[in-house]
């Protein structure tokens, strides 16, 4: 146990192997308020995030399983990490100096047509280095991971640290660095789903995003590039909204959607300001949730394709169950060069920080 007297603890202990024997370990971080937040070496994965209620209980927020075998056979990207490159690249190719490279494509159905959220194993499938410690900012765990030259098409060697940090003023601070030894593309990310009642539908969680424009996309959800104003569309949600209703407004413009899966632009450039995402809230449990990130964007996604994962406390994880709020940059960022670049070069930091910011109504 890891333990500064009075900034919270954390605690290590072995949860699972996977499929090639390699030790998971889950660490447990608590702050002095009692916040707690299990993660999971494979991955990064947030497994649990417990917040107290409008009643002083408290509410495990996020989704998750029990096993490490679950999270290797089930889709979904549940709580982990996102990398090489979060979101999808069209026909996962892309060039830089005018070198063609090829990636992994694993999704599109039968075609195939996209890379998405780093190919077939990508940072959310790696069991991470980790490394804990209590400071007075609240309890933490660093890991890092080196991704080799070529690994799911990938050019150049990426050494990659993400700091979680649960703050003892109740938030949850993620600090991402990155450096290449040739040109290549990142763009990273956390995927937790978050329900701010701890089970059911989400269709009662109020959301406001700060954003006046966003990317549309195509069938394939790839963006068309581009940047256009949410004003008029069912994607302007700069008024709380109720998630449920939302969806529904979005279903009778798109009939073929099954919810949010959009990027939101907030800010044209690559700008490292910390900006202000948006809400959710629960009138149910008054748990909010308030998000601050440098990236330029992020995508709002409400589960539509969890697919009846049986899940924590025998839960079934099914459309509409979860929400998440990715910070990122835009998809197929190499593919539209009026989007902020994801280009690293060799001596360079890549450098990006994201606060989720929990309290009580």
């Amino acid at each position: 146990m890891n333990a500064l007297s009075g900034y919270g603890s954390v605690e290590q202990r072995l949860f699972g192997y996977t499929q090639d024997g390699t030790q998971v370990h889950e660490y447990t971080l608590i702050n002095k308020n009692g916040l707690m937040m299990k993660v999971l070496s494979l991955g990064g994965i947030v497994r649990e995030l417990w917040v107290p209620d409008k009643d002083g209980r408290f509410v495990d927020i996020v989704l998750g399983y029990n096993s490490v075998e679950e999270y290797e056979q089930n889709t979904g990207y549940l709580g982990a990490v996102i990398g090489r490159f979060a979101n999808r690249i069209a026909y996962g190719r892309f060039q830089i100096d005018g070198v063609t490279y090829q990636l992994a494509l694993n999704d599109g159905g039968g075609k195939r047509p996209n890379a998405l959220h780093g190919g077939f194993k990508g940072f959310d499938k790696k069991v991470w280095k980790a490394f804990d410690e209590v400071t007075p900012e609240g309890p933490k765990l660093q890991l890092r991971l080196r991704s080799h030259d070529g690994e799911e098409g990938y050019p150049g060697n990426l050494d990659v640290t993400v700091i979680y940090t649960l703050t003892n003023e109740n938030e949850w601070k993620i600090e991402y660095t990155a450096k290449t030894d040739k040109p290549t593309i990142v763009n990273l990310t956390q995927h937790t789903y978050f329900n701010l009642n701890g089970r059911g539908k989400i269709y009662d969680h109020k959301v406001f995003i700060n954003a006046e424009k966003y990317t549309p996309v195509n069938e394939n959800l790839i963006p068309t590039g581009e940047i256009s104003t949410v004003e008029g569309t069912p994607y302007d949600l700069r008024k709380q909204t109720a998630i449920g209703e939302a969806i529904e407004r979005l279903k009778s413009v798109y009939p073929n959607l099954k919810g949010f899966d959009i990027n939101y632009v907030l800010s044209e450039s690559d700008d490292r300001c910390e900006k202000f995402v948006g809400k959710v809230l629960s009138e149910k449990s008054g748990i909010s949730i308030e998000v601050y990130t440098t990236q330029p964007g992020v995508q709002f996604y409400t589960g539509n394709y969890l697919q009846g994962f049986q899940g924590k406390y025998g839960q079934y994880y099914d459309e509409h169950t979860g929400f998440c709020l990715e910070t990122q940059h835009f998809p197929d960022s190499p593919n539209h060069k009026n989007f902020p670049t994801t280009i690293l070069r060799s001596g360079v930091l890549y450098h990006h920080i994201t606060h989720f910011k929990f309290s009580v109504a």
